[in-house]
């Protein structure tokens, strides 16, 4: 049975930070990427960022370029979004899913999700 299951979403200050964390069970990481998906009340799911831990390869969508690191640890078969310089708009609900075997942009195929850590920044 695949789970993945995400930790470490809550409320911060803007400008503050969070570490999120994926925790996979059932697949590898050699073979599966992660994406983080996030969702903001009211608008529909977006592609944040994915890793393929097999060869490091990782992919950021523009507004969190350079304010969010993805990384991986093979030993304990999680994926980390360490997300810097919170903004108000980076408040949603934050999954990650699993998909086979490239990083994609598009929602739809990812195969396996979590069930999702809210992250709320406040002013």
């Amino acid at each position: 049975e695949v789970q993945l299951v995400e930790s470490g979403g809550g409320l911060v200050q803007a400008g503050g930070s969070l570490r999120l964390s994926c925790a996979a069970s059932g697949i590898s990481l050699d073979e599966y990427v992660i994406g983080w998906i996030r969702q903001v009340p009211g608008k529909e799911r977006e592609v944040i960022s994915c890793i393929s831990s097999s060869d490091g390869f990782t992919t950021y969508e523009d507004s969190v370029k350079s304010r969010f690191t993805i990384s991986s640890d093979y030993a304990k078969n999680t994926v980390y979004l360490q997300m810097n310089q919170l903004k108000l708009e980076d408040t949603a609900v934050y999954y990650c899913a699993a998909d086979y075997p490239f990083c994609s942009t598009r929602v739809a195929n990812y195969r396996y999700w979590g069930q999702g850590t809210p992250v709320t920044v406040s002013s």
